[in-house]
């Protein structure tokens, strides 16, 4: 059963449901056409509704075709005419990655068959990921004059999208009279794939568009408008997340030096007991707390260390320190500052007798029980648990005898910064020339990787020349590094170089291009396939603020997630602005510092100056970034004492 998602476009209709009268049509004609399938091919979901507002168009349809049960078919109701508000195909055209023109003929063809006012149309279909979509009119009756025009073909594309041989599945799906609708000659169905000599190509879909600049045609050639659709922030990291595949196990030393961090892959029990003899908890003596106050001899002498088991007979005392195994026998310790010595040795250098002056001594006074710290085969850490900073983890592991332990392996990282005006400010010892820049983006990436304690590689830089941007990507590719993290050259200038490299030299996959956000709109997220495995790029935008910013909200959870944690994000706290911020149209990262106010104790939330994309500086004394909404969804302003969501990467202050 295919799963069939609508969504009705109109403004009116986002507000009022009610208003509507097309979703119930649609669905009809599934009905009607399942009434002859048994068991039903479709099951068609609950209508939604969005306003004729392209980003909204896009993210909601996009989300239909993302995570582990999209819907298999996407048909949207409106906005498919020629006034000013009908943008429903130009929203939907430039998320289609194989567009499907015999779907569109054929639903003109009926349309025109019943009126000439047809030809006013403008449909869209083809594919995104695994889902098809086809855009429908608005009005009741031409939407399900379309649907009903294609809806016999309709179970086979969907199959045929999970299928690599079209010719397997056009054999297997052969015609039966329960795929007819009422009515339908049998000759209506396709069989171009016998008649075709080009059967791999498929029920006559493109291949996948390439949506960047063919860097051999030149600049007067290039494209003036980035067709890589614009997508929300929450779409960006769905993609993102979806792609990112969790890590291999290895085995890493505690000592490690990338260990913290890292994701234990299994359930650790401890192998011994902490500890694993009774120890003493004070400097004192060892007695049978049933012998009361009194003088006793001193028999011997327990230290901690590597020692010889010794029994303690009644009547008998024994001096021990910290942590030092207790005689067998002996049921208490008292503290040294509750006895008195009473006589010594001939030579004065050992204790012959002390005199115990502890009143209500109880069984087990000041001793360690074994396991009474850690007990035999008790879990000591979970299975998902991430090793902190701290050095409990590893304090822990070392205290029964582990010196390595399973975690799924990090990623190693690779930081490349692209530009001919940049300069290395360490190796550098000129000044800059006019034109110049020094290259910012590397240092701030591979110490913020480096803190985090990912293994992280210095690529360098790479100036704008294409040949060299190719060779420098392959070699990198090519070696063991699992993610690449480019910094530049994602924009629309004709130096620009990283997508058409990624999408024409590489062969990857650029899953988003653009993303609805300040700073960081040409933010790209790519996958290339080398030697049967993935590696991930994300090519960041060059101005030294939004690349840090798109670092904390797209690569650090894909990040986390190949290395298996639990928790795939920043961590978020809501705090209240100190002052009044206008909004974007776009969502907005802003750098801030949130701190704790000394008076109320509340969070508070302060903006770092300047925000423009280029300014680093932004990053200075900030500890945090503000997650703030578009003007569309708020308003032109957030007033002072707003509360506003919080990205925390430093430690919040007082």
């Amino acid at each position: 059963m295919f799963k069939v998602s609508i969504v009705v476009v109109s403004d009116t209709c986002a507000k009022d449901h009610s208003a509507d009268l097309t979703a119930d049509k649609v669905g009809s004609v599934f009905t009607g056409y399942d009434t002859f399938n048994n068991p039903p091919i479709f099951n068609v979901g609950p209508t939604m509704y969005v306003p004729d507002h392209k980003y909204s168009i896009q993210k909601n349809v996009l989300e239909l075709t993302e995570g582990d049960s999209p819907s298999r078919l996407i048909l949207t109701c409106g906005g498919t005419g020629f006034t000013t508000k009908d943008i429903t195909p130009e929203a939907i055209s430039p998320l289609i990655e194989r567009p499907a023109p015999g779907i569109v003929h054929a639903m003109l063809s009926k349309s025109l068959s019943i009126t000439s006012f047809a030809m006013m149309s403008r449909p869209v279909a083809g594919t995104i990921k695994s889902s098809l979509v086809i855009t429908l009119p608005g009005s009741p009756k031409g939407a399900s004059e379309n649907l009903s025009a294609i809806i016999h073909t309709m179970k086979h594309a969907l199959a045929q999208m999970d299928s690599e041989n079209s010719r397997a599945l056009h054999d297997k799906m052969q015609r039966t009279t329960e795929d007819k609708l009422p009515g339908e000659n049998s000759n209506t169905f396709c069989d171009h794939h016998g008649k075709s000599t080009q059967s791999s190509a498929g029920c006559g879909l493109a291949h996948h568009q390439l949506l960047s600049n063919d860097l051999s045609q030149g600049v007067t050639k290039r494209k003036r408008e980035s067709l890589y659709p614009m997508i929300e922030v929450d779409a960006a990291l769905s993609r993102i997340l979806t792609e990112t595949k969790r890590n291999i196990d290895v085995r890493l030393s505690i000592v490690d030096e990338f260990l913290v961090g890292s994701t234990i892959a299994e359930d650790i029990l401890a192998p011994t007991s902490v500890p694993n003899f009774r120890a003493s908890i004070v400097d004192g003596y060892a007695v049978h707390h049933t012998d009361g106050p009194g003088v006793y001899p001193v028999v011997s002498v327990s230290h901690a260390s590597a020692s010889d088991l010794t029994t303690l007979k009644p009547g008998t005392i024994s001096r021990v320190t910290t942590g030092a195994p207790v005689p067998e026998g002996a049921t208490a310790v008292v503290m040294v500052e509750e006895t008195v010595l009473k006589s010594t040795t001939m030579d004065s250098k050992e204790e012959k007798e002390v005199e115990i002056l502890a009143m209500d001594v109880k069984e087990n006074d000041n001793i360690r029980k074994v396991g009474s710290d850690v007990a035999y085969k008790s879990l000591l850490l979970n299975k998902g648990h991430v090793i902190s900073p701290n050095g409990g983890e590893v304090g822990l592991l070392g205290s029964v005898g582990l010196n390595e332990v399973l975690v799924v392996k990090k990623p190693k990282i690779g930081i490349l910064s692209t530009g001919s005006e940049l300069v290395d400010v360490v190796e550098s010892s000129s000044s800059l020339k006019y034109g110049q820049v020094y290259d910012t983006n590397r240092l701030t990436l591979y110490n913020i990787c480096s803190n985090l304690h990912y293994n992280t590689t210095d690529l360098g830089a790479v100036i704008d020349d294409p040949s060299k941007l190719v060779q420098k990507l392959k070699d990198t590719l090519n070696s063991d590094i699992d993610y690449l993290i480019t910094t530049g050259g994602v924009s629309m200038g004709e130096l620009d170089l990283l997508k058409p490299v990624i999408e024409r030299e590489l062969e990857g996959k650029i899953h988003f291009g653009r993303v609805n956000m300040k700073p960081g709109k040409p933010t790209t997220f790519a996958t290339v396939t080398v030697k049967s495995t993935t590696k991930y790029i994300f090519a960041l935008p060059g101005n030294p603020a939004s690349a840090a910013v798109c670092f904390y909200v797209f690569v650090l959870p894909s990040l986390l997630k190949f290395g298996g944690s639990p928790i795939i994000s920043l961590p978020k706290v809501k705090a209240k602005l100190k002052s009044e911020i206008k909004l974007d149209t776009r969502y907005e990262y802003q750098r801030a510092l949130i701190f704790q106010d000394k008076d109320d104790f509340q969070l508070k939330a302060e903006p770092t100056g300047f925000q423009r994309s280029s300014r680093v500086g932004s990053f200075n004394n900030s500890n945090g970034l503000l997650v703030l909404p578009s003007r569309y969804d708020h308003g032109d302003t957030l007033a002072a004492g707003s509360l506003v969501e919080c990205l925390l990467y430093g430690a919040i202050t007082i």
